[in-house]
């Protein structure tokens, strides 16, 4: 058997034996709704392979493909006749052929093959016919009294199927008839657990009642006295814990990390601070666990609220919270004495010795909740606040963080049901991204539309994102968002207020502390200190390492309250300040990513600068702000600063080339493109034009990057802009080449020497003798290739030697290996690499691999070869650099050929082919068809050989180079082409 694909199209014919299955079905199998444009042929493909497998089997038919088979030699449809066999048959009969039918089984259908179409449409109905089967197997073997029998497969498949009442209702029905009821009893919590931990939820009626009949048998009718009440008769055990939430969700990992807490014994008193801002669920979180871990504490599950951060209330004094938890346990209000200390040793003294869970929610301070913890070694106190509490020693801290996409929808699902969910599901999505996963957003949405049964989450969108009601609408009786985060607020210092609203009117989604300070017109160590004090209260997060941001809603709250504070005309001339602190920054840290033509702004925004002074540094700085500067860059334009926006995307577009950001490259300088062309300006537009068009190139457009790169040398050349001309020219020439258009390229580029001596610029000729030597290596012009590429080396100075250098070095080693240098080839490309995983140059990384792939082919080391070639793929991939892939899969191919896995070679050149035609890379397809034309008769038919190399000629002799003659002696011995077992030469 093949691949997935050719998995994927045989086990759908054979799902469907005797039955027409359409391309069409067949497409969303493979690709869902979004296939490529050669998925017909893609699919003709495999059927053709699927033919040699299984000859005279599959026919055509008008709409698709029919495979004819014995279906009792296809194990699906074998298990379907046992089946249907044993609905018939009595429970003796029945059970035997159930236990054929289930040995049919052998593994999940279409495992690591198929789409998600696929996966819902066949294979989950499939599942459910195999779990159907077994449930009928267990009925049956109950009935018979084969207890051993059912705990034996069911204890196997129960982990298939986790959450299954009916498989697990079974199971503990076998194990309590087999065992006895504590084995059942066991399994039957495990599974309890698992359903709360994971979906929340509790066990069905049927396995309620299964429990209570198991629990019940053998009861002693004396009951069990309690030990604690016994002794000591004035300790009053009492659970004060609120409602636990039905719908409660998506803390798996928390209420994990708590658990394996808790079972730690270390003796002493355990304390746990659940953090995090409003609304994120820390009291639910706490309650919740306090319930699943109620039986381990026997003397009492207690519950404060501290009233930290509540509207209209002052935090709790510690000495009142202890006259209450005091009350509480049974200690008369006369024996609680007046001090402060007083109250706290008797508290410890009254616990001690006692399990008692305390929860103590909604604190404040250090100083609040320090006098009211217990001292006792069997004691669980949890602390919920949206302070850090610092100083609070010997404590676990456990930050819940917000929802995942998952969590959030399946909260949603629990309030408003799978079906109103899933009919609108990727509005849902858009709900829970727009409440940034916090839970209490979530929460109030969906009791808003539980509500509003005629509201849709399109609906509800449009009302979130009307300005100035997007906190009216998180809003309920008794839940707000706003006041959530307001509470917060409001226990901020004039300083923390003022910063914390400038946070509002940040550009980006994270911020540093240069660009703090910037931000606040301020030091950057008093920056340090506000941000770390915001992150103190929950109000700012910390990613990593003086790095922030801010949720959207807390944010949003910010933003609100900052145009009110500062009004929209000075938080423009913020937000100008810190835009112009990026920009300055960007222009520094692109001189150091390589050669620049255009010269810096000289505009100064801000007091403050990022000291870069090396190539990773910059390229750190750019990883950081890299989102920050798309905005800023937007914020500029719909500002009307057009100047400033085309120099911040002209300082950026190289990091997001070498990083393959194609999608933010092109959003940005089309942004830009647009404020240029409306404000007349040309220079500013030319530039841009040179931006689009390096994406365009390394995307695979080549004709519309020659288009715009044409365009802006035109306008550069009115303006008597030699040096944008070089830049033009020298993205000319690269496109030129990588097209097949090696004379072109070679005018370009000397071109561009030209005018770098005549301005005396050694980076740009540096840069342009690495050019000019992979145009010669195209060319088969090895030694003076290896001239060009030394001489770049010898040039290139500073921050750019290393980047010139990892390229000259790559062209060296493939310079090499066609003169049969191995040695000296294999150690010049090790060198590339080095280097180029050391500065992270992707884009030369991809051609050092494929380079490799080529070296190893000329060794005869062909496994070795295709996994560079297949290395070299996946990183284009995974990048979004495409711009090589029809040139890598051409010498994949090759190298294929050369090892006679000609059926390998055929599908990838195909695709090498149809890749070259469709961006215009007329050297590429010359050479993919030239390889096709070579591979063995049985493969390639002769009639299609013949038109390949005759094309292969035909483009050669257009570009005027040397492979012309190969092609056409290749093509005058096509009819004298030797077996399949033996391998063309080229």
């Amino acid at each position: 058997m093949g691949g997935p694909r050719q998995r994927c199209v045989l086990g759908a014919l054979l799902v469907h034996v005797g039955r027409e299955v359409t391309i069409d079905q067949l497409t969303g199998y493979l690709w869902n709704e979004d296939p490529p444009r050669t998925a017909r042929s893609v699919i003709q493909v495999q059927v053709s392979h699927l033919r040699r497998l299984l000859p005279g089997r599959i026919a055509t038919t008008s709409g698709g493909y029919v495979l004819e088979v014995d279906p009792e030699s296809v194990d699906l449809h074998r298990f379907r006749r046992l089946r249907d066999e044993a609905a018939r048959a009595d429970s003796a009969e029945a059970i035997e052929f159930l236990d054929l039918a289930l040995k049919c089984w052998r593994g999940i259908p279409f495992s690591g093959v198929g789409s998600d179409y696929l996966d819902d449409s066949v294979v989950r109905p499939i599942r459910e016919e195999r779990w159907s089967a077994v449930i009928s197997w267990a009925s049956h073997a109950l009935e018979l009294e084969r207890h051993s029998d059912v705990v034996a497969r069911l204890t196997s498949l129960s982990s298939e199927e986790p959450f299954s009442e009916r498989l697990h209702e079974f199971l503990i029905t076998a194990l309590w008839k087999a065992s006895g009821r504590a084995k059942a009893l066991s399994v039957y919590e495990d599974f309890r657990r698992r359903l709360a931990d994971e979906l929340g939820v509790d066990p069905g009626h049927e396995l309620l009642s299964l429990h209570s009949r198991i629990l019940h048998e053998d009861v002693s009718p004396q009951g069990d006295v309690d030990p604690v009440e016994e002794s000591v008769p004035d300790f009053r055990i009492r659970n004060d814990l609120p409602r636990d939430l039905p719908d409660f969700t998506g803390r798996g990992e928390a209420l994990k990390n708590l658990e394996d807490f808790s079972l730690g014994d270390d003796g002493r008193a355990k304390i746990c601070v659940i953090t995090d801002s409003g609304g994120a669920g820390k009291t639910t979180t706490a309650v919740h666990f306090g319930y699943e871990i109620a039986d381990r504490y026997p003397d009492g599950q207690i519950f404060i609220d501290l009233y930290g951060y509540t509207s209209n209330k002052e935090p709790l004094d510690p000495a009142s919270a202890l006259g209450s938890l005091l009350r509480a346990v049974g200690i008369e209000p006369e024996a609680v004495p007046e001090s402060l200390a007083e109250r706290s040793a008797l508290w410890r003294a009254t616990l001690r010795g006692r399990r008692v869970l305390l929860i103590l929610d909604n604190a404040f301070s250090h100083a609040q909740v320090s006098p009211l913890l217990p001292s006792s070694s069997g004691t669980l106190t949890l602390i919920t606040t949206r302070n850090e509490l610092v100083g609070l020693s010997g404590a676990r801290f456990l930050s819940l963080g917000m929802f995942d996409d998952d969590s959030s929808l399946e909260l949603l699902r629990l309030i408003l049901g799978d079906a109103r969910v899933d009919s609108e599901l990727e509005g849902a999505r858009e709900v829970a991204r727009f409440c940034g996963g916090l839970p209490l957003a979530l929460r109030v949405i969906a009791g808003r539309m539980a509500g509003r049964p005629k509201w849709t989450f399109a609906h509800v969108i449009r009302r979130l994102v009307e300005q100035n009601r997007t906190f009216r609408e998180l809003a309920v009786e008794g839940q707000s968002v706003e006041v959530a985060i307001d509470l917060s607020f409001q226990s901020l210092n004039p300083t923390q207020r003022r910063a914390f609203l400038l946070l509002g009117l940040m550009v980006g989604n994270v911020i540093e502390l240069s660009g703090a300070a910037a931000l606040f017109d301020t030091s950057v160590e008093d920056a340090d200190d506000t941000l770390q004090e915001l992150v103190g209260v929950c109000l700012l997060e910390e990613p990593q390492e003086d790095v922030y941001r801010a949720h959207d809603l807390i944010r949003a709250f910010a933003l609100d309250r900052a145009l009110a504070e500062f009004g929209h005309e000075e938080a423009d001339r913020i937000k100008v300040r810190l835009s112009g602190f990026y920009l300055e920054t960007a222009q520094r840290a692109a001189e150091l990513l390589g050669p620049r033509v255009q010269e810096r702004s000289e505009v100064s925004f801000s007091r403050y600068r990022v000291e870069l002074s090396s190539r990773r540094e910059a390229e750190d700085w750019f990883s950081l702000h890299q989102e920050n500067l798309a905005d800023a860059i937007e914020y500029f334009a719909s500002r009307d600063h057009g100047e400033e926006a085309w120099r911040l995307a002209d300082a950026v577009w190289r990091f997001y080339a070498v990083r393959g950001q194609m999608g933010l490259l092109v959003t940005s300088h089309e942004r830009v493109l647009q404020i240029s062309e409306r404000q007349g300006n040309r220079r500013g537009r030319a530039v841009t034009l040179i931006g689009l068009g390096i994406a365009y190139y390394i995307s695979g457009r080549f004709e519309e990057s020659l288009r715009l790169l044409g365009e802006a040398r035109t306008i550069l050349e009115g303006l008597g802009d030699g040096r944008g001309v070089i830049r033009a020219l020298a993205n000319l020439g690269m496109v030129y080449e990588r097209m097949g258009r090696f004379a072109d390229s070679a005018a370009a580029i000397k071109e561009v020497l030209r005018y770098a001596e005549e301005l005396r610029n050694p980076k740009v000729e540096a840069l342009q003798w690495g050019n000019l030597a992979v145009l010669q290596q195209s060319l088969g012009e090895y030694k003076e290739a290896l001239a060009s590429a030394e001489r770049a080396i010898l040039i290139s100075q500073g921050e750019q030697e290393g980047e010139i250098r990892a390229r000259a070095k790559r062209v060296m080693g493939e310079a090499h290996t066609c003169l049969g240098n191995m040695d000296s080839a294999f150690q010049e490309l090790d060198e590339a690499m080095e280097l180029s995983s050391h500065l992270q140059l992707v884009g030369n990384r991809i051609y050092v691999h494929n380079s490799r792939g080529i070296a190893h082919r000329a060794a005869g080391r062909f496994d070795e070869a295709v996994r560079e070639h297949g290395r070299a793929l996946a990183l284009a991939e995974t990048s979004g650099d495409r711009s090589g892939d029809a040139e890598i899969l051409t010498d994949l191919g090759v190298t294929q050929v050369e090892a006679a896995r000609y059926e390998e070679a055929r599908e990838g050149l195909d695709r090498a082919l149809e890749l070259a035609v469709e961006r215009g890379e007329r050297y590429i397809e010359a050479r993919a068809s030239l390889a096709l034309g070579g591979i063995p008769g049985p493969f390639v038919d002769p009639g299609r050989a013949r038109d390949l190399l005759a094309e292969s000629v035909r483009i050669f002799e257009d570009l005027d180079l040397p492979e012309a003659e190969a092609a056409r002696r290749r093509l005058q011995t096509l009819d004298a082409e030797p077996g399949p077992d033996v391998a063309p030469a080229f």
